[in-house]
């Protein structure tokens, strides 16, 4: 009788059961190692609530350094017979000709629902659940199509309507909910704020 073990199953080996319990032991590892994964949750949340927080601190800057920005016109009882009328989303203001320096003062810098309305006394902007604004006809610049402003692009471009905030220069950007409207509201805008200047130096020339 002899004193050695029978081998088990041709490639059963024992150097082949102590590759399958490493294995086993690498699993089982993985699975168990809970405070490997809580240490990477609480890191990601330590960071996205570093970064919201950085965004909060430069949109207090900006509201700080845009203090002095005149206060927007009253938005009138009546502000005409409309022109044109459309609904879309309002995308921010940003300072003329410069997409990136958004303005957030007056609530200009939170992007809204919008109810456009154009008049021949100015431009009303509806927001629903914030704040509405006035633009009248006399501080109307001009206004074209564009694909983005304050830094976001739109794929479907925007309306963008220049206008003065008592010598400031300001850009608006709003997105129609049928973008195709955009070209006409350019036509309006711009025809508008042609005749109101014409008007302005006819009268400063008498």
């Amino acid at each position: 009788m002899s004193g050695h073990l029978a081998a088990g199953p041709a490639g059963f080996g024992p150097a082949h059961l102590d590759l399958a319990n490493l294995d086993l032991a690498k699993e089982q590892a993985k699975v168990t190692d809970w405070p490997g994964y809580i240490g990477w949750a609480v890191g990601l949340l330590i960071l996205i609530g570093l970064v919201y927080w950085l965004m909060r601190q430069g949109w207090n800057w900006r509201r700080t350094l845009q203090s002095d920005l005149p206060a927007l016109p009253a938005v009138p009882a009546d502000p005409g017979t409309a022109l044109l009328e459309t609904t879309g989303r309002y995308h921010g203001s940003t300072t003329a000709g410069n997409w990136l320096d958004r303005v957030v003062a007056h609530g200009l810098g939170t992007r809204s629902l919008a109810e456009l309305t154009l008049t021949e006394q100015g431009l009303l902007v509806r927001r629903p659940g914030d704040t509405d604004f006035w633009i009248p006809a006399a501080d109307l610049t001009g206004a074209r199509q564009d694909s983005g402003i304050a830094g976001k692009v739109v794929p479907a471009g925007l309306l963008v309507v220049t206008w003065t905030l008592q010598g400031t220069e300001l850009d608006s950007g709003f997105r129609a909910d049928h973008p195709d409207e955009h070209a006409a509201w350019v036509e309006a805008v711009t025809r508008l704020a042609t005749r109101t200047t014409k008007t302005k130096t006819e009268e400063a020339a008498q």
